[in-house]
């Protein structure tokens, strides 16, 4: 068996344009998907695609841990963002080709599944493109929370840290607690509760101080607590509050996963499997946190295969804690797909059964939807003063 073509699809989602990866073989009709999706990126990833593609075509699609050394190694420079992005999507491809060759889902080829279901959250408004309610007005930003949950979900990640930099100012602190306060009184304690801050504290003791607002209503974790890349300064953190510390979705190699799991410096890691060389990657970093006593709640805010492949790398992970989703982001993200698996019952996604990743990309359904500049809500990320922000 071998590679032929390495093709790409692109579908507008207003925030962002999904990026997926069609890989084909000499096989007739054997072809597999992926999703190399990065914010902000499309061009760039398609053509670190384009780039790419040679170390692969003419290649056995069934060697993935060779193909991904390939698209690694011969690169000699590190890869960074766009390029694991761009990896990661077509290592995707090739493990849903080895699963339809064997007539297998993903997850058996990883040792099988090691749960029954797999536990999502979603964010507010179940991430819907347009929902926004300020969280100034606590009221209606409570009734926001509680009208998510009764969507079928028992677990949400919100956004309660104002845009800032190397201060916390008192009033905006206060604000903080009183709105997570009112929103664990709302939902209860049935309903785990996360908390964004997207590193936009930019000195430790902001951190702490919004961190320390939020704890008492004992949250699943507060995530990206400042900006990622710093270990050392997040075992800092971890040390001085009573609220378990999340991270991983911009790190990208095992190295970094390993400096976190060393010094203990989180709860939970969050690697994004579209940009850390795919399942491959995810399983070493998993592997890396299982030693640390550290659980995994993959990072995914993106597309449809995306949420395949996180789905079937959960199933057969055994420190999997949790899913991010993003099934309702926009309306179509079923609209482009003539079969996928992220079936939402009892909180969780079902465990698939189709061979490969179970998803298959509806290319005519797709080409209503094409390429579009995405609407960037980070351009709001700015100051009083005009300082640009973390977003």
């Amino acid at each position: 068996m071998k590679i032929t073509a390495v093709e790409t699809v692109i579908v507008n989602a207003i925030h962002r344009n999904w990026i997926f990866v069609k890989v084909l073989t000499d096989q007739p009709g054997l072809h597999g998907w992926g999703e190399a999706t990065l914010e902000w990126k499309t061009r760039a990833v398609k053509g670190a695609i384009d780039d790419l593609a040679p170390f692969v075509i003419g290649q056995d699609p069934r060697n993935i841990e060779h193909l991904a050394n390939r698209m690694s190694r011969f690169s000699f420079w590190p890869l960074g963002s766009i390029g694991m992005t761009a990896a990661s999507g077509i290592e995707h491809a090739l493990w849903d080709i080895k699963g339809k060759a064997l007539g297998v889902p993903v997850w058996q080829l990883l040792g099988g599944k090691v749960r029954d279901k797999v536990r999502v959250y979603t964010h507010l408004g179940r991430g819907a493109v347009g929902f926004q309610v300020p969280n100034a007005d606590i009221s209606a930003y409570c009734d926001a929370v509680q009208g998510t949950v009764e969507m079928g979900y028992n677990a949400v990640k919100l956004g309660f840290v104002p845009y800032g930099g190397y201060d916390a100012p008192l009033q905006s602190v206060r604000h903080t607690e009183k709105l997570a306060a009112a929103v664990r009184e709302r939902v209860g304690d049935d309903v785990d509760i996360m908390v964004d801050f997207h590193g936009r504290p930019d000195s430790l003791d902001a951190a702490i101080a919004y961190t320390n607002a939020i704890a008492p209503i004992k949250p699943l974790f507060c995530e990206e607590v400042i900006q990622p890349g710093d270990a050392a300064a997040m075992a800092d953190i971890a040390r001085r509050v009573h609220c378990p510390l999340a991270t991983g979705e911009r790190l990208f190699m095992p190295r970094e996963f390993a400096e976190l799991a060393e010094l203990r410096a989180v709860t939970y890691i969050q690697p994004d499997l579209a940009h850390c060389m795919g399942i491959s990657g995810g399983r070493k970093i998993a592997a890396i946190a299982e030693a640390a006593h550290m659980g995994v709640c993959p990072h995914n805010p993106m597309g449809p295969v995306a949420g395949a492949v996180a789905l079937n790398f959960d199933v057969a992970t055994t420190n999997f804690v949790i899913q991010e989703e993003a099934v309702g982001i926009v309306p179509w993200f079923e609209e482009i797909c003539s079969v996928h698996p992220l079936q939402l019952r009892d909180r969780s996604w079902m465990v698939p059964d189709a061979p490969g990743l179970g998803i298959e990309i509806d290319e005519i359904a797709a080409a209503r939807h094409p390429f579009a500049p995405e609407v960037i809500p980070a351009m709001d990320a700015i100051l009083a003063d005009g300082r640009i922000a973390n977003w």
